[in-house]
C-alpha cells in the first residue's frame, strides 16, 4: 500500500494538526476517507448550530416559568458565544483519531475515580442521563448501519496498524459522540440544555453516518481495499483481510468456511470450550441412545427451523425439569422417523446446545435472581440458542448485544423484591415484553437483539435515574436526621453534665428537659456547638440552676436581684423562638416565678432573723428594678405568719436521653472489635445489594445507599430509591451472625454463568 508522506491539506483544520503528527504516514487512500468525513462532519455540524438557536428559543417560548425560559436564553447565548470553538474542537478530535491509528503507543485510558454515596451529587446524575442518552443515540446507528461501519472497520484494519473494532473506529457513532461531548465541555448548560444539543447532534450528525460509511467504503474499494467485502453479508475477520490484502491474494467470501469468518480470538475462545467439552462429554450431556451408523449431521439451517418450532410452542412457564437438549431429540427423532432418514445434530452444533444448556441451569439456580423473574429469563433459552448457532462470538465477545441483553435485564432485576405486583410492576412489564417479543418475532435476524438492547437500556436508564435522584433525596434526609442527632447528643451531654446527681425543683428539670433542651438544639442545629449563641444559651441553663438553689452567702441576694429580669427575658424569648407550646410555657413561669419569689422571701426573713438594718440605697434600687420587671413584690410583703409551701423536689439519679418522635432506643450486643460479623460488615461496600431473611417466609432485597458515618447508621433502599431500613453497625453485625443476610453477587450474569460452566468442565476434565 503506497503511502504520501507530503500530504495537501484539504481544509483549515487538518492544517491545524502539529508538524510531526504522524498524519503523513497514513495511506493516500485513507487520507481521503479522513478528508472527505472531516468535510461532512463539518457541514452537517453546521446545520446543528444553525437550527439549535430555533430550537432552544421554541423550547424558550413554552417555558412554564421565568427562569425556565432564562435557562434557555442564557443556553442560545453561550452556544453563539462558543460556537466557533466546538466546531474547531470537534474536527480536531476527529483528525486527532485518524492521526493516531498508526500509532502504537496508545495513550492511557483515565482511571475511574471511586465512587462512593457520600460523593454522589446531582453532577453524576447528569452524567447518568447524559450516558444512558448517548447510548441509544450509538444503538441506534448500529441497529441501522451496523454491517456498512464493520466493513469499514474491517478495510481499516487492512491498512492501519493499531486494531481496531466498531467502538474504536474514528468514524464510529460511539467516538464521535465523545469528541462532541468533549469539545461542548465548556458549555455551562443545565442538563436538559445539553440533553437537547445531544439530540440536534443525533438529527443532524449521527443521521448521515450510513451515507459517510457508504461513501467511505466505495473510496476503499475503488483504491482496492478488500473489494470482495461487497456481497459479504458478515464482516470479515481485520486480521485474516489485513493478512490477505498484503499478500495481494484475496479470496471471495463464497470460498470462506465458518471458520475463516470467526475472529480468531473468537476461534480460539470457542475452541477452548469445545475442548473441554469432547473431554467431559459423556458426564455433560449422555446420549439417551446411540446413534447410528449411517446418521447424517443436520444443517444449522435445519437446526434452525427446529429451534424456532420449538421457540413457537415453548412453555409459558419453564420449569426445572424443563430440558432443551431432550426436547430437541425428540423432536428430531420424530423428523427421522417421518423422513426415513436418520438424522442427528453436527458436533459443533451440539457444543453449542450444550454450552448453552448449561449456562442457563446455572442461571435457573442462581440464588441471586428473584425466583418470580427466572421463569421469565428462562424462556430466553431458546432465543439465546438460536443466536449462538448463528453467531460464536456470542461466548466471546462481552458486547455482544444478546448477551448485553441478558445481563442488562439481570442486572436490572437484582433488587426486585418477590412480593412486587407483577400485574403493575414497570420493570416485569419491559421483561415480559421482551420476552415475547423475541419469542414472537426472531427467526435468524440477530439485528433484533440490538433493537430491544437499545430500548432496554433507554427504559432501564429512566428508571436508574429516578432511583438515583430518590436515593439523593433519602440521603439528604438521613443527613439532616444525623445533624439533628448529633445536635440531641450534645444537649443530652449538655443536660446531664449539669444535672445528673443533682437534687432540683422538679419544675426547673422538667423546664429543661422539655422546654430549654429544643432551644439547645435548635442553637446548636443553626449555629454549631463553637457558637457564641450555643455559650449564651448553656449560660442561661447555668443562671436558672443557680438562682432555684439555696445560699446563704448575703452577696447571693443581690446577685439574684440583677440576675431574674434579665433571666427571665432570655427564657421567655428562646422558648419563644424555638415555638414550645405557649400555654405550657405559661405554666412553667407561673411555678418558676413562685420559686423565685420564695428565694426572695427567704432572704427576707434572714434579714429580720439577724436584725439587720433596712436595706441599702444599692438593694433598695434592685428590689425597684425587680419589680419593673416581672415580678410582683408586694408578694414579698407576706404576713411572717404564713409559711411558703416548699417546692416539689426531684434528684436526677438517670441518665436524661431525648428521642425524636417515634425513635426508641434499646441496647445493642457488643461484639469484639475483631468479630468476623463485625468485619463482615466493614466490608460492605455502598451499592452492594443485600437480602434480609425477616421471617421464614419473606426475604427484603435492598441496596445500602449510603454510611452515615456521624450515627453510624447503614442505609438501605430498595431498587426505586426508597429508604425499607436502617441498621447500625452492630446491629447488621448481629443480623450477619444469625445468618440472615446474604449478599448478591451483582457481576454480569453471562459471564458468572459462563465461568460456572468453564469451572464445572475442568472439574470434569480432570476426573
Amino acid at each position: 500500500m503506497k503511502t504520501d508522506a507530503n500530504v495537501v491539506r484539504l481544509n483549515k483544520a487538518t492544517a491545524e494538526l502539529s508538524p510531526t503528527s504522524p498524519v503523513g504516514r497514513l495511506p493516500v487512500a485513507l487520507i481521503q476517507v479522513r478528508d472527505n468525513a472531516a468535510q461532512r462532519l463539518k457541514l452537517a455540524l453546521q446545520a446543528l448550530f444553525d437550527n439549535a438557536d430555533d430550537t432552544l428559543f421554541d423550547m424558550a417560548d413554552r417555558a412554564t416559568s421565568n427562569g425556565e425560559q432564562n435557562a434557555f436564553f442564557e443556553a442560545m447565548r453561550d452556544l453563539r458565544l462558543k460556537r466557533k470553538n466546538i466546531e474547531q474542537g470537534f474536527l480536531r478530535n476527529v483528525l486527532a483519531s485518524f492521526a493516531a491509528l498508526n500509532q502504537y503507543e496508545i495513550g492511557k485510558t483515565r482511571p475511574l475515580e471511586a465512587l462512593s454515596f457520600d460523593s454522589l451529587s446531582l453532577v453524576q446524575n447528569d452524567e447518568l442521563e447524559e450516558s444512558v442518552a448517548i447510548e441509544v443515540m450509538v444503538a441506534k446507528v448500529m441497529n441501522r448501519a451496523s454491517m456498512a461501519l464493520g466493513h469499514l472497520t474491517t478495510r481499516l484494519n487492512a491498512m492501519v496498524s493499531k486494531k481496531l473494532d466498531d467502538k474504536s473506529n474514528p468514524l464510529g457513532p460511539a467516538v464521535l459522540c465523545e469528541q462532541f461531548l468533549e469539545a461542548c465541555s465548556s458549555l455551562g448548560v443545565e442538563i436538559r440544555v445539553k440533553l437537547i444539543i445531544l439530540k440536534l447532534f443525533e438529527k443532524y450528525v449521527l443521521a448521515d453516518l450510513d451515507q459517510l460509511y457508504a461513501e467511505a467504503n466505495q473510496a476503499l474499494i475503488a483504491a482496492g481495499v478488500l473489494p470482495e467485502l461487497k456481497s459479504a453479508p458478515l464482516p470479515r475477520n481485520p486480521g485474516r483481510s489485513a493478512a490477505r490484502a498484503r499478500a495481494g491474494g484475496a479470496e471471495s467470501s463464497q470460498q470462506l468456511d465458518d471458520g475463516e469468518l470467526m475472529d480468531e480470538g473468537v476461534q480460539e475462545v470457542f475452541g477452548a470450550l469445545q475442548e473441554l467439552l469432547s473431554q467431559a462429554r459423556g458426564s455433560v450431556a449422555p446420549r439417551r441412545s446411540a446413534p447410528s451408523a449411517d446418521a447424517r449431521p443436520i444443517s444449522s439451517g435445519d437446526l434452525m427451523r427446529l429451534l424456532s418450532h420449538m421457540q413457537q410452542r415453548a412453555p409459558a412457564q419453564v420449569s426445572d425439569d424443563f430440558d432443551l437438549r431432550e426436547q430437541l431429540e425428540q423432536l428430531l427423532s420424530r423428523a427421522s422417523a417421518k423422513s426415513g432418514k436418520a438424522r442427528v445434530v453436527g458436533e459443533v452444533d451440539e457444543d453449542v446446545i450444550n454450552l448453552v444448556s448449561m449456562l442457563f441451569e446455572f442461571i435457573l439456580d442462581d440464588r441471586t435472581l428473584p425466583d418470580s423473574l427466572k421463569a421469565l429469563i428462562g424462556r430466553l433459552q431458546i432465543p439465546m440458542l438460536k443466536v449462538a448457532v448463528l453467531d460464536k462470538t456470542f461466548f466471546s465477545r462481552g458486547s455482544h448485544p444478546a448477551r448485553r441483553l441478558l445481563n442488562e435485564i439481570a442486572s436490572a432485576a437484582l433488587g426486585w423484591g418477590e412480593q412486587d405486583d407483577t400485574q403493575r410492576d414497570s420493570l416485569y412489564q419491559k421483561i415480559d415484553s421482551v420476552v415475547q417479543r423475541l419469542l414472537n418475532d426472531f427467526v435468524d435476524d440477530p439485528l433484533i437483539f440490538s433493537e430491544l438492547l437499545a430500548e432496554f437500556l433507554a427504559f432501564s436508564g429512566d428508571e436508574r435515574r429516578r432511583s438515583e435522584l430518590l436515593e439523593q433525596r433519602t440521603r439528604d434526609a438521613e443527613e439532616g436526621s444525623a445533624k439533628a442527632e448529633l445536635a440531641r447528643r450534645q444537649v443530652e451531654q449538655a443536660l446531664n453534665e449539669r444535672l445528673l446527681g443533682k437534687k432540683l425543683p422538679e419544675v426547673v428539670v422538667r423546664l429543661l428537659q422539655e422546654g430549654w433542651s429544643k432551644v439547645l438544639m435548635l442553637s446548636c442545629l443553626k449555629h454549631g456547638a463553637e457558637s457564641v449563641q450555643w455559650q449564651a444559651a448553656l449560660a442561661t441553663m447555668d443562671d436558672l440552676i443557680w438562682s432555684v438553689a439555696p445560699h446563704d452567702d448575703p452577696q447571693a441576694r443581690v446577685r439574684l436581684l440583677e440576675l431574674v429580669p434579665g433571666l427571665l427575658k432570655a427564657l421567655r424569648e428562646g422558648m419563644a423562638g424555638a415555638a414550645f407550646d405557649p400555654f405550657v410555657s405559661s405554666t412553667f413561669f407561673n411555678q418558676l416565678e413562685a420559686l423565685h419569689v420564695q428565694a426572695f422571701q427567704r432572704f427576707k426573713r434572714d434579714m429580720a432573723d439577724a436584725e439587720k438594718p433596712a436595706a441599702s440605697d444599692t438593694e433598695a434600687q434592685q428590689y425597684a428594678a425587680l419589680a419593673e420587671a416581672e415580678i410582683e413584690l408586694p408578694i414579698l410583703e407576706l404576713p411572717p405568719a404564713e409559711e411558703p409551701e416548699a417546692p416539689a423536689m426531684v434528684e436526677v439519679v438517670e441518665e436524661i436521653v431525648l428521642l425524636a418522635p417515634g425513635e426508641s432506643r434499646e441496647a445493642e450486643v457488643c461484639l469484639a472489635d475483631d468479630d468476623e460479623a463485625l468485619l463482615r460488615v466493614d466490608n460492605l461496600r455502598v451499592g452492594s445489594w443485600v437480602e434480609f431473611q425477616e421471617d421464614e417466609e419473606h426475604k427484603l432485597r435492598c441496596k445500602l445507599a449510603a454510611v452515615i458515618k456521624p450515627t453510624g447508621k447503614f442505609i438501605f433502599v430498595n431498587r426505586t430509591g426508597m429508604k425499607v431500613l436502617e441498621k447500625t453497625r452492630m446491629g447488621l453485625a448481629v443480623e450477619f451472625r444469625r445468618n440472615a443476610i446474604r449478599l448478591l453477587d451483582d457481576a454480569l450474569l453471562f459471564d458468572r454463568a459462563l465461568e460456572s460452566v468453564i469451572g464445572n468442565l475442568r472439574r470434569l476434565k480432570g476426573v
